[in-house]
């Protein structure tokens, strides 16, 4: 039995060795909620998207580019959280006859386990947890509404992230930081300068390996979302699913390539 969940690793083809994470969605496939849908969809995506900009290989502090996408990556989910919760004591829009039927959750493959910048692999862990949260929580059979108890737990690992960059990155007190309606404004992201505290050795790096950058072409499979449905069994980095008592593998009659082997 396992105590946790671990984020999933997309072992699929030749993907594999580029160590990409999914969000751990158990046995929930499905949402009946369109915000829920909606939030993780832009989360995984923009994720993804920070993921494979080449500041992910490098140990040095990530560009301004990168900052400023976590930047509106936060603020983009705190906007949503904030302007679709509904508090406890208001009465929830429902349906008389139209119930919205579930649909599929679409997963964004992001590179995680292999990472070499420490800023952002903690960064998407962050998000990681926070999918993982939403994909799993019991608000997904609410057709239409979500909580302000849902829009606290999920943006409590958006805020953190928010607030680590804040304060490692841009040297923002922590007292001004950890408030829930702090954002950056374009004078502080103005000012971002990491040579004038990081060390030396900080500011410095190999070159990773050239060959390991898929084009745009190559991630269209990945970059366009895919249905949970249409996955292989997936297990936790880096010994893959575990196979079963049978002996048999992971089905693959829906999947976009082979499971991998356990």
């Amino acid at each position: 039995m396992n105590g946790h969940d671990a984020f999933l690793w997309y072992n699929v083809g030749d993907w594999g060795r580029f160590g990409l994470a999914v969000p751990n969605f158990s046995d929930d496939t499905q949402s009946q909620n369109d915000t829920i849908r909606y939030l993780t969809d832009v989360m995984g995506r923009n994720l993804q998207a920070i993921l494979w900009h080449p500041d992910a290989n490098l140990r040095t502090p990530p560009s301004i580019n990168t900052l400023t996408r976590i930047h509106k990556l936060c603020t983009r989910a705190r906007s949503i959280l904030a302007a679709r919760a509904v508090p406890a004591a208001t009465l929830n829009m429902e349906p008389a006859h139209a119930l919205p039927a579930p649909e599929e959750f679409l997963v964004y493959p992001t590179p995680y386990f292999k990472v070499r910048n420490q800023w952002l692999k903690q960064y998407a862990g962050l998000i990681l947890l926070s999918l993982t949260e939403s994909m799993q929580h019991q608000e997904n059979a609410r057709p239409l509404e979500i909580s302000q108890a849902f829009s606290g737990l999920i943006g409590q690992y958006v805020q953190r992230v928010y607030r680590l960059m804040a304060t490692e990155l841009f040297r923002i007190p922590l007292e001004d930081a950890a408030k829930p309606d702090f954002t950056l404004s374009e004078e502080q992201l103005r000012t971002y300068d990491p040579s004038a505290w990081f060390t030396s050795t900080e500011m410095i790096d190999t070159v990773p390996p050239h060959e390991d950058r898929p084009t745009e072409d190559d991630l269209a499979v990945l970059t366009n979302g895919i249905p949970i449905s249409h996955l292989p069994v997936l297990g936790r980095w880096p010994s893959g699913p575990i196979a079963s008592s049978s002996g048999a593998g992971a089905p693959t009659g829906e999947s976009f390539a082979p499971a991998p082997s356990a």
